[in-house]
């Protein structure tokens, strides 16, 4: 494989926040901080609400249907493998980020949701990280919750929800001191 190639594909990492790039050494993978993902999640927590609220406003019936359908799937598609522990299986992990987006498609952006995107990939190394320190939440009843109030056209409650449910999330990932 070419240098270049390499070189690009890593520069395209860096761009997504899946590795560092040190000035005359290199390319790293990014060190945990605890300060990196709640910035992360700040930003999620400012954005997406709007998008939410913007899909609401602006989803027609077969946005309402496509959020129907991806969280169907989400609801059924097992979350773990048997003997595996708390690690989300890859099927459940794409359906879960399917019904993310899907709830934030009916705002008709794709400016805003190629940024849901770029924050959703840097925050899914945090987000296995949380779901395996908090193996007890109820992640389904909160998407349950938020496929709910967004299809009831409740702007205000969903915004509410989606902002608690990755506070939630984010709250998973603090160290207790």
């Amino acid at each position: 494989m070419s240098l270049a190639v390499v070189r690009e594909a890593l520069v395209r990492l860096v761009g997504e926040g899946l590795a560092d790039r040190l000035p005359n050494r290199g390319f790293a993978v990014p060190e945990y901080s605890d300060r990196r993902w709640q910035e992360i999640a700040e930003a999620r927590r400012t954005v997406e609400p709007v998008l939410l609220r913007l899909s609401i406003e602006r989803g027609d019936v077969d946005w309402e249907a496509r959020v129907r359908a991806a969280h169907h799937r989400l609801a059924r598609t097992p979350a773990f493998a048997p003997g595996e522990g708390a690690y989300y299986t890859e099927a459940w992990s794409e359906a879960h980020r399917r019904f993310h987006r899907t709830l934030l498609e009916g705002c008709g952006n794709p400016v805003l949701l190629e940024t849901f995107d770029r924050l959703w990939t840097a925050s899914e190394l945090a987000r296995r990280w949380s779901a395996h320190r908090n193996p007890d939440r109820d992640g389904a009843a909160e998407h349950r919750r938020l496929e709910e109030a967004a299809l009831s056209r409740d702007a205000d409650t969903a915004a509410a929800v989606l902002t608690r449910h990755l506070t939630l999330t984010a709250t998973g990932l603090t160290d207790p001191a």
